[in-house]
């Protein structure tokens, strides 16, 4: 297979449904899916069995037992089933446009990974996306949108299907080349060889702290958040505080300052 995709979720089953409508009508067809489950209950099974059937490529399914939010761990867990040299991450909640693996095939590039974004939705187009409005791409366009009560603002500049302008965008754009765990990609023997994701990272900033890391193994990142486009569904976020957060700033303060590229407790203290 030409990539691994691992999507992230925990308890957001009507979501995740959403997000796989996205990948069954991929322009690109070689690929697996990993879905990293930090926890969920039987209710994200069922819907993983439902796609199992539709789908003409694979579906893994990587749980773990729910002891809080433990994303880096089952982030490593998902990498080490991968079956793919090229790994594309993303989110649950983001549903992918239909050239969305495309678009990461075409980019990528060895000493490089690709940094994407997301066009974030307001929870009332959230709800009211159906499975016709994903398979027939309706949502990715700004006129249905806005007909769905979307405010236009710079912001739904992201949703182009213009090539050379994504292009353009790509080139200008302030936003740092991080790594975003809802849309970026690379190596899977780039990331083994930083020992993974931090399991000492919680909530906030775990991901780019996985990018720095591979900043300081050497890779350079390449801009595509104009071109590898995905929706993000709302949702709440009940698992964030004050405290980790500065834990996890000094954490990635320390790696920056001193260059780390392979953190202790990673990847190699699973047992695949």
């Amino acid at each position: 297979m030409k990539l691994s995709v691992i999507i992230t979720t925990y308890n957001a089953e009507e979501w995740l449904q959403k997000v796989l409508l996205g990948f069954s009508v991929q322009t690109v067809r070689d690929f697996e899916i990993v879905i990293a489950d930090d926890g969920s209950t039987s209710k994200t099974s069922d819907v993983i069995k439902e796609f199992k059937d539709k789908f003409n490529f694979p579906i893994i399914h990587v749980w773990q037992k729910d002891e809080g939010f433990e994303k880096s761990k089952i982030l490593n867990k998902a990498i080490l089933q991968s079956n793919s040299d090229y790994l594309l991450f993303t989110d649950g909640d983001c549903i992918p446009r239909k050239d969305f693996v495309e678009i990461h095939l075409k980019y990528k590039q060895e000493g490089y990974f690709l940094s994407g974004g997301y066009f974030k939705l307001p929870m009332t187009i959230s709800e009211s996306i159906s499975e016709d409005d994903i398979l027939n791409q309706n949502c990715f366009h700004v006129i249905w949108l806005k007909k769905m009560g979307l405010k236009l603002t710079f912001k739904t500049t992201k949703l182009t299907h213009n090539f050379y302008f994504a292009a353009f965008m790509n080139w200008i754009t302030p936003t740092k080349k991080s790594w975003n765990g809802h849309n970026s990609s690379g190596f899977k023997s780039d990331i083994l060889a930083i020992n993974g994701f931090n399991h000492d990272m919680k909530y906030g900033g775990l991901d780019r702290e996985l990018g720095e890391r591979l900043f300081n193994f050497g890779l350079l990142s390449k801009q595509i958040r104009y071109s590898a486009i995905c929706l993000h569904l709302d949702h709440a976020r009940g698992y964030s505080n004050s405290e980790i957060w500065k834990k996890n700033n000094d954490i990635r303060s320390f790696n920056k300052k001193n260059k780390i590229v392979q953190i202790e407790n990673g990847i190699n203290t699973l047992n695949s």
